[in-house]
């Protein structure tokens, strides 16, 4: 009898603990997480993007044109900038023909550069997805799409191997010299990513003040950019777009601005200059976790 009244209680007891852990596991978390990126909110260029294909596929630019006045005007390029821009919307799946596919629309892009093109499993999601999904419906063609090095897309499409690259390109003459662009489709600009404790931009207001905080930092001090990026350009230097460039800082090349910023966290790196949107979205995505 007495040992039964013991199992009894010990039992009791087993489930009253039970209970506790598993309420106290499972009990909410509402503790705000302190961001570990910023972006400084200072536009430090003014470009233009496009996208861009062989310079003899004069048809095809000219369906490229038509397709982007079309969106336009009827609302469907606002809904697409809208809802890529809202980290609360769910995105669309665009999904790419196998290779080899007949008579397919070829995309080659770099898909690490959100909100214009990622990857969401085996399918790509993104401002340029999707309209390269509505310009593949619109010429009556199936649509492939290949991620590669954004460095490597100019020299792709120069060759014939894609009929054209969308991936946030900005224009510029030296582009121009290899590959033909459409109708601009989006304004961009540069920006710096820097640690959430760092206090150097805090002041700035306009470009003239990060441009002045970006030339009194010290001499070897490293900034990340993704290869063959208007980034990259800002801060090597490059006269055809008024770059003067910095003597005083160190580039450090990456094959994507999210693995900049990570390098930057772990310490390798001072800064990251990159596009607006993209340095904004990467932010946000990182301030998560």
């Amino acid at each position: 009898m007495k040992k039964t009244l013991v199992l009894v209680m010990l039992v009791m007891a087993i489930v009253v603990v039970a209970a506790f852990g598993f309420t106290a596991c499972n009990k909410e978390d509402n503790t705000e997480k302190t961001p570990v990126v910023k972006v400084v909110d200072v536009k430090l260029t003014s470009e233009e993007y496009a996208f861009c294909v062989n310079k003899s596929n004069t048809e095809l630019l000219a369906k490229v044109n038509e397709y982007i006045a079309l969106i336009k005007s009827n609302g469907t390029y606002d809904e697409i900038l809208n809802h890529n821009m809202n980290s609360a919307s769910s995105p669309v799946l665009v999904e790419s023909a196998p290779e080899g596919t007949a008579n397919a629309l070829v995309v080659v892009t770099e898909a690490g550069f959100p909100p214009f093109e990622a990857m969401r499993g085996q399918y790509f999601i993104g401002i340029d997805m999707e309209i390269a999904k509505g310009l593949a419906t619109y010429l009556n063609r199936p649509l492939v799409i290949k991620s590669i090095d954004f460095d490597g897309i100019f020299s792709v499409v120069e060759a014939g191997n894609a009929d054209i690259g969308m991936a946030g390109i900005t224009v510029t003459d030296e582009r121009k010299q290899i590959i033909t662009f459409s109708e601009t489709y989006y304004d961009s600009a540069q920006v710096v990513i820097a640690k959430n404790g760092d206090t150097l931009f805090n002041e700035c207001t306009k470009e003239a003040d990060v441009v002045e905080v970006l030339k009194n930092l010290p001499a070897g001090t490293k900034v990340g950019v993704q290869n063959g990026t208007t980034g990259y350009l800002y801060v090597v230097g490059d006269e055809s777009l008024g770059f003067d460039g910095y003597s005083n800082i160190t580039y450090k090349g990456y094959a994507t601005v999210a693995l900049a910023v990570q390098d930057m966290l772990n310490g390798n790196i001072d800064y990251v200059i990159a596009d607006e949107a993209p340095a904004k979205k990467i932010a946000d995505n990182m301030n998560k976790f």
